[in-house]
C-alpha cells in the first residue's frame, strides 16, 4: 500500500470515527429505540424470520464462510484463485481477528441491551457505553454488536482484493457492509442493540482489517538497508 492511499483511507477512517462521535451524542441511540420499543418491550423480540434466520441462521452462514475461507487458503475459487497464498491467508485472518476484536470488547463491557432497560420493560438504566466504570444495573456485555461482526467482519476484504480487482474489492465490502447494516437492524427491531452498537462493529472491523493490511504492506526497513548495501558494493 502506498503512503498516498495509507493517509487517503486513514482520513476515511477517521471521518468516520467522527461520525460516530457525533452520533453518541446526538442521543440518536434511544429515539430509534423507542420507535420500535413500548414500556413492555420489543414487539418483535421473538419474531420467527428476526430469531431463526436473520440471527441464528446469519450467524451459522458466516461461521461456514469463515471456514471455507480457510479452506480457500488452499484450495482457491473465483477471484481467490487471483490472490497469492499468503493475501488469502491474510484474508481469512483478518475476519477471524474482526470477529475476536469485537468479541472481546463486548467481554469487558457493562453496557446491557436495549430489552433490558426500565424504559422497555427491563431493570437496567440507560448508561452511555462511554461509562466504562459505571454499571447500569443490567447484564452487561451487549456493546459492540457481536451479531453484526458476522458480515462486517469481512469488510477487510476488500484491502486484500483491490491488490487484484478494484470492482472485486467493491463488490466485496459493498455486500458486507449492507449485510452488516441488515443484521444491525434486525437485532435493533428485536431489542438487542442500538445503533450505535452496529456503528461502532462496522467501524472496529473496517480498521482491523485496515490496520493489518498496513503491517503486512509496509516496507520492511532492514530489507530495504540490504537492498541499498548490495547496491553500494556493486
Amino acid at each position: 500500500m502506498t503512503r498516498t492511499t495509507t493517509l487517503r483511507l486513514g482520513a476515511v477512517t477517521l471521518l468516520a470515527l467522527a461520525f460516530l462521535m457525533f452520533w453518541d451524542v446526538s442521543n440518536g441511540d434511544l429515539k430509534l429505540a423507542r420507535v420500535m420499543g413500548t414500556p413492555i418491550g420489543f414487539p418483535l423480540r421473538e419474531n420467527p424470520f428476526l430469531v431463526h434466520v436473520m440471527h441464528v441462521g446469519a450467524r451459522d452462514l458466516s461461521w461456514l464462510l469463515v471456514i471455507g475461507l480457510f479452506i480457500a487458503i488452499r484450495w482457491p475459487v473465483g477471484v481467490l484463485r487471483k490472490l497469492a497464498t499468503r493475501e488469502r491467508t491474510q484474508l481469512a485472518l483478518t475476519v477471524l481477528v474482526s470477529v475476536l476484536a469485537v468479541s472481546l470488547i463486548k467481554h469487558f463491557s457493562h453496557t446491557s441491551c436495549p430489552w433490558d432497560q426500565k424504559e422497555f420493560g427491563g431493570v437496567a438504566r440507560y448508561v452511555s457505553h462511554w461509562s466504562w466504570s459505571v454499571r447500569d444495573g443490567g447484564a452487561g456485555g451487549c456493546f459492540p454488536a457481536g451479531h453484526a461482526s458476522a458480515a462486517f467482519a469481512y469488510v477487510g476484504g476488500y484491502f486484500v482484493l483491490r491488490r487484484v480487482s478494484d470492482r472485486a474489492a467493491l463488490v466485496w465490502l459493498g455486500i458486507a457492509a449492507i449485510a452488516g447494516l441488515a443484521l444491525g437492524l434486525a437485532q435493533q427491531l428485536r431489542g438487542a442493540h442500538y445503533m450505535s452498537h452496529t456503528l461502532w462493529t462496522a467501524w472496529i472491523c473496517w480498521t482491523v482489517g485496515f490496520a493489518i493490511e498496513v503491517a503486512v504492506t509496509r516496507p520492511n526497513p532492514f530489507l530495504a538497508k540490504g537492498n541499498r548495501s548490495l547496491h553500494a558494493s556493486v
